[in-house]
């Protein structure tokens, strides 16, 4: 858990697939900093359950819709710019998990996830960036994956890799208006996704690699979301913070 603060305070923070996982635990952290918050969704049901999860009155607007769909994405910038006007953070998060081996990704397979991963993190700044804040700051979900080679993850470490060049090409591009844009790596993290997909084994081969002995937490990738998107971050751009307890760089075991 955290203690609230102020580091947001008068901020208007948009969060992309936040209904559950890491995105709605970064929406209930910054809300407890102080800023108003924008969630989305693609299922209307699940958005409002998060919404009343969130309990933040007027501070808090879910808005349902596909963040691969610009239609969707036109109607979701209307919608902030007629409730607050402006945006000062943008946390692109809607992402999926896509792991089969390479010779068996179909081109619709392909289309799906680089829909998701990609290109609605691509459009969603795009669309975006007329509201958003000089001085202001963008955080993309990338992937510990983007980081090493693994069998079985050459599409999704491949988006994954993408959003992140994504990030270093727009912190140089919109460097002009003072605009920071980092990506953040989650390693191996408990969400409902990561314990719907992976087995028993797998979620404890998963913690056995990690260095701190343990799988990350929600709240592990939220607290780094903030500190990225704060003042507190104002000389970090164009990076990559990896949150993933060592994995990639510490080995747990020794090596015989």
């Amino acid at each position: 858990m955290f203690a609230s603060g102020s580091r947001f305070n008068d901020k208007i923070v948009l969060i992309t697939g936040a209904t559950s996982g890491m995105g709605l635990a970064t929406a209930h952290r910054m809300l407890a900093e102080g800023a108003d918050v924008v969630i989305t969704g693609r299922e209307k049901t699940r958005l409002d359950a998060a919404v009343e999860e969130l309990n933040g009155g007027d501070r808090v607007l879910g808005i349902s819709g596909d963040a691969a769909n610009l239609a969707d994405l036109d109607a979701l910038a209307t919608a902030i710019q007629d409730r607050f006007g402006r945006l000062d953070v943008v946390f692109a998060n809607a992402g999926v998990g896509a792991f089969q081996p390479y010779l068996d990704v179909t081109e619709a397979e392909f289309y799906r996830v680089v829909d998701i991963n990609f290109k609605a993190a691509f459009f969603t700044i795009q669309k975006a960036l007329p509201l958003l804040a000089d001085h202001g700051a963008i955080v993309i979900n990338a992937s510990f994956a983007l980081h090493r080679g693994g069998p079985g993850a050459a599409l999704y470490s491949a988006t994954k890799a993408a959003v992140h060049n994504l990030a270093r090409t727009l912190a140089a591009e919109l460097a002009p208006r003072r605009i920071r844009v980092n990506s953040v790596s989650p390693g191996y993290t408990a969400t409902p996704a990561f314990y719907a997909e992976a087995s028993a084994q797998v979620q404890a081969a998963a913690v056995a690699a990690v260095a701190a002995g343990r799988i990350g937490t929600s709240d592990d990738i939220a607290a780094a979301v903030a500190f990225l998107a704060s003042d507190e971050a104002s000389y970090i751009n164009g990076q990559d913070m990896s949150v993933d307890g060592g994995l990639v760089t510490a080995t747990p075991a020794p090596i015989v």
